[in-house]
């Protein structure tokens, strides 16, 4: 267990210095932009369509347990696994369409020169930060039910497989939707919209919700 805990312990270390370059990565993202521009960006493009409620129904999933994770299965609980289940049929069913529209919502704020009152701006904000407070809806009561413990070193963890992912995808897709209802620029909201993508993709490459 020890040994599970102190490699848990490594890799979580790994990620807070990986996490710390996504600003920077995000800032030259937005530098590309402003020289290449993006063809299909239209500050004029209308609302973003509202996104249907999430359908959850029985399933035959179950949570993955791969190495270090087989020894911290003992303090997953009955309500860590329910609420991967219901995040997953959330995340399969809604997350790519979300992020398209994050996307998309960001590169017509960059066209617009981050002028609000720029042809249909503030419409397709409204919009998508309405389909993000959906989403943040949905997840906030499942992410926070999630078990966290304590390492050796007193780093918090979550024992189960993908856990953190969802729990950050959470926290991140929150800070968009807040940036966004503050009329942030496409400069401000750009590193937690990476940050979405990067938690995303990474709950996608580890195949938990298949």
């Amino acid at each position: 267990m020890l040994d599970a805990r102190s490699t848990m312990s490594r890799r979580k270390r790994l990620q807070r210095s990986a996490l710390v370059l996504l600003p920077c990565l995000a800032f030259l993202g937005s530098a590309c932009l402003a020289s290449t521009g993006r063809a299909n960006a239209d500050p004029n493009d209308p609302a973003f369509p509202p996104l249907p409620d999430v359908v959850i129904g029985a399933s035959n999933w179950a949570p993955k347990f791969p190495i270090p994770y087989d020894h911290t299965r003992n303090s997953v609980t009955d309500a860590d696994i329910n609420a991967e289940r219901e995040m997953c049929q959330w995340f399969n069913q809604r997350f790519k369409p979300l992020r398209r529209q994050i996307d998309a919502f960001g590169f017509n704020l960059f066209a617009a020169s981050n002028d609000w009152t720029v042809g249909q701006i503030q419409a397709q904000a409204d919009s998508v930060a309405n389909n993000i407070d959906q989403a943040v809806a949905f997840l906030t009561p499942r992410a926070q039910s999630l078990t966290q413990t304590q390492d050796f070193a007193n780093d918090n963890y979550f024992p189960l497989y993908q856990g953190e992912s969802f729990y950050r995808l959470w926290q991140h897709l929150s800070n968009v939707g807040v940036g966004i209802r503050a009329r942030n620029t496409a400069w401000v909201n750009g590193p937690s919209e990476q940050r979405v993508k990067h938690w995303g993709e990474r709950i996608e490459r580890s195949h938990v919700c298949d």
